[in-house]
């Protein structure tokens, strides 16, 4: 069966989750939408993206559970103690329910939440870059699901090879990440993200000043290509393809949810 995690990023604290997703993702199927990730409230083990507020809120989150849409916490920050783990109990008990997951990045976080929280869907984020498939067997030793680099998308030869296929995950879209030679600035937000909020914005470090590149901008990949192939875990980041409508009695102009 085909799954969706979507991104929840970026969204207009005014409007509802629900017309977040319709407005966003109005070209996918809903039914497969499986997870939705973005911050919460604050913690120190988020990665990936510099936390700066809230993007769902508690009420989104009990919409995404009555549209029975899981939450997926992106806690890829590099740098974790078992005292900071023990200090963010309290949060990760909170989200803990069957269907939401969490991606990292720290395999002793993994383990904790693994021994302490069964109920999440663990996921070794794309920042792991597990490219073969040996890497592919040792971690799902602890993680659920792999997501992959999106430059495997250059030699599709080798990326049909990688089994399981149920277990893996691939980007329907990426953005810088694709080329990027280095991926410095991964941890640099982990960094980032321990301290106050607008705090440490001089330590983060991108590589397009130390290493050259082409700036390809924004990539789509073939879905239905990677579907034939096998694949049925993907994670968008957008629809490229939205329309311009209205937010005027959205809902009501969607079948999907009413």
């Amino acid at each position: 069966m085909i799954n969706y995690s979507v991104s929840g990023r970026k969204k207009n604290p005014d409007i509802s989750i629900q017309d977040f997703l319709n407005l966003e993702y109005m070209d996918l199927d809903k039914d497969k939408v499986s997870t939705v990730f973005g911050f919460v409230e604050k913690s120190s083990l988020y990665g990936g993206r510099i936390f700066e507020q809230p993007e769902l809120s508690n009420a989104d989150v009990e919409q995404l559970y009555r549209l029975n849409i899981g939450l997926k916490l992106p806690l890829t920050n590099h740098y974790i103690t078992e005292a900071e783990y023990q200090n963010n109990f309290d949060f990760l008990k909170k989200y803990h329910r069957k269907g939401n997951s969490i991606a990292l990045v720290n395999d002793d976080l993994a383990r904790w939440i693994k021994r302490d929280f069964p109920k999440y869907e663990l996921e070794a984020s794309v920042i792991k870059n597990i490219h073969t498939q040996t890497t592919i067997n040792k971690y799902l030793e602890l993680y659920d699901i792999i997501v992959l680099p999106m430059d495997l998308y250059n030699n599709l030869e080798n990326l049909q090879t990688l089994e399981p296929k149920n277990k893996l995950r691939f980007f329907g879209q990426s953005a810088c990440a694709y080329n990027c030679p280095a991926k410095i600035c991964y941890k640099t937000i982990s960094k980032i993200n321990k301290l106050n909020v607008g705090e440490g914005a001089d330590l983060f470090k991108c590589s397009k000043s130390i290493k050259q590149r082409d700036i390809m901008g924004f990539q789509e990949f073939d879905i239905n290509l990677l579907i034939k192939m096998g694949f049925t875990n993907f994670k968008m980041i957008r629809n490229i393809h939205k329309k311009k409508i209205e937010f005027t009695n959205l809902t009501n102009s969607f079948k999907w949810f009413n």
